[in-house]
């Protein structure tokens, strides 16, 4: 029978049914690798039918969040409006207590768990906050297991609270006009304030250039001490209160604590959450560590939760263009008979088994380092450098696939792929394009894990890889392989030319590791490796339409 406008719309309407009923039932290699736990499943419900609609409507461009410098009775508050949709998403979320799981240590996995199942939504407004949040409690942790003194420890109490209505939420500021991966070259500056009742805080003054989340309760900034040295060595962490001491930072009519928004930034994607310029005017701060130590906490929970992100907007990709290949009717049957589309089909779904295998890897690896303790001894620091090492890894990986994967999608939905009120998947491409960027590019990155195997990091990764448990023989000689190619060219004078090629090459064989490891289907591994296979064309494969449709089912 032939189709009609209403039957193609009715068929649009039980796709967008199916797509929004369970996020879970597509998603068996989620269900494996992560905690199974009450919340989960709730929580991948609430996000494929309270959250999406949610998100679709605060990412409309007279929605978008706008800046206002002062309240009815002109009194300055910095406050930033928000739709009122953007509320609802937060109270989903402190619905399910996400952040709260750090009240004790081993519990990342469950935390990133329920972030992965946000972000299928895209950033939607809230997954900056979270990875930023997250980085203010691990710091204020680490900063007061020595001691209490000063407001760290209430700060801690209500940015872990359930409550949405007392909860805090935290932003970091690092970034300056002048320095953006050379931090050294950042000059806010930093004074004690000289005062009996601000004992222990300092003053900071200087503008930065990129501050996400400027609706922050709290902001973790960088700066220089007067006087101290020049570069890195010279810098230090201060948590800086959206309000002074005695307003509440949730309170919208509290006066700012001595800064000013210059301006929102008007961005390609993330365009739900509020990213601005600021200068401080002496707001007062708190100090909570030396520079390396904070970096290193917030660049790595940050870079783990990007990964996360691209890893969600991965599997929704998938998701969407399965179902639309499955519903959209061509020549008197599905667009998914056609091998081309097939194959596009095959090749999201391999990607999203392969982000999320190391992804979720990692974060199996963070609790067990928590509950470890994480020390810098024996088999704990092995650890922690395997782990560094593959956090950055794993950033660039995801990273790279995540929008061209998104564009696979559009690819396979045609022009409605490009439609903003037919499909999420242009917001999932801007939002995409905006995670390279988040927390190291692609060559600040390299740069990084360059210096960190210069320092011999690199062998406890590829120990820890040996180490991965597989039903099939080969990996140790695959990981061998590797290692040795590493040595040889960190032998190089000139490694750096080709890390960045290096890195990428890295890629198949360690994600095809993991994928063997958690259990994956073979049609899936055996795919996911044959198209990455640079030593023969498709052409010489004949058997890629079998592998095609053992993948797509």
């Amino acid at each position: 029978m032939p189709s009609t406008p209403e039957s193609s719309r009715d068929a649009f309407a039980a796709w967008r049914a199916a797509t929004a009923r369970d996020w879970l039932a597509d998603d068996p290699h989620f269900s494996a690798i992560t905690p199974h736990f009450p919340e989960r499943t709730a929580f991948a419900h609430t996000c494929a039918t309270v959250i999406d609609p949610l998100a679709r409507t605060t990412n409309r461009d007279e929605h978008l969040p706008r800046l206002q410098r002062y309240d009815a009775d002109g009194r300055r508050t910095e406050g930033v409006v928000f739709h009122p949709d953007h509320q609802r998403i937060g109270e989903a979320i402190w619905g399910v207590d996400l952040l709260g799981r750090y009240r004790t240590p081993g519990h990342e996995s469950e935390t990133l768990a329920l972030l992965y199942l946000l972000a299928q939504n895209g950033e939607g407004g809230w997954c900056c906050p979270m990875a930023c949040t997250a980085g203010m409690i691990k710091v204020s942790q680490s900063a007061l297991a020595g001691s209490d003194d000063g407001p760290l420890a209430g700060w801690l109490d209500r940015l872990l609270t359930p409550d949405f209505g007392r909860m805090l939420y935290a932003s970091q500021f690092l970034t300056e006009i002048q320095g953006g991966s050379d931090v050294g070259a950042n000059v806010v500056t930093a004074r004690p304030v000289e005062a009996a009742e601000t004992d222990g805080w300092w003053a900071l003054t200087g503008e930065k250039w990129f501050c996400s989340v400027i609706d922050a309760s709290l902001f973790l900034v960088t700066a220089r001490p007067e006087g101290a040295t020049a570069g890195t060595a010279g810098l230090r962490a201060f948590v800086v209160p959206r309000a002074l001491s005695g307003h509440d930072p949730r309170d919208p009519t509290s006066p700012p604590n001595g800064f000013a928004v210059r301006r929102l930034k008007w961005k390609l994607g993330t365009r739900s959450m509020a990213s601005a310029e600021v200068d401080f005017e002496g707001a007062y701060g708190w100090p909570v560590a030396d520079f390396h130590g904070t970096v290193a906490i917030v660049l790595n929970t940050s870079r783990l939760y990007n990964a996360v992100c691209a890893a969600a907007i991965l599997q929704r990709s998938w998701r969407e263009a399965d179902g639309y290949a499955r519903t959209r009717m061509a020549f008197g049957k599905p667009i998914l008979a056609f091998p081309a589309v097939a194959r596009t089909v095959a090749k999201l779904k391999c990607e999203a088994h392969a982000a999320r295998s190391l992804t979720f890897h990692l974060a199996a690896l963070s609790d067990r380092l928590a509950l470890s303790g994480g020390g810098s001894a024996g088999d704990d620091a092995d650890l922690r450098s395997a782990w560094r090492m593959l956090v950055n890894l794993n950033k660039i990986w995801t990273a790279l696939t995540c929008p061209a994967g998104v564009r696979d999608a559009i690819e396979v939905l045609g022009g409605n792929g490009a439609i903003e009120e037919f499909s999420v998947l242009p917001r999932l491409l801007r939002d995409s394009i905006v995670l390279e960027a988040w927390e190291g590019g692609h060559g600040v990155l390299c740069a990084q894990l360059l210096k960190d195997a210069q320092k011999g990091l690199h062998r406890p990764m590829f120990a820890h890889l040996r180490g991965l448990p597989t039903k099939e023989g080969g990996e140790q000689a695959v990981v061998d392989a590797l290692a040795a190619r590493w040595e040889t060219t960190l032998s190089w004078g000139d490694a750096d030319v080709v890390w960045r090629d290096l890195v990428e090459e890295t890629r198949i064989p360690v994600q095809a590791l993991l994928l063997r490891a958690q259990g994956v289907p073979a049609a899936i591994v055996d795919h996911f490796t044959a198209m990455h296979d640079g030593t023969r064309s498709p052409v010489d494969d004949p058997g890629l339409g079998a592998r095609i449709r053992a993948v797509v089912g």
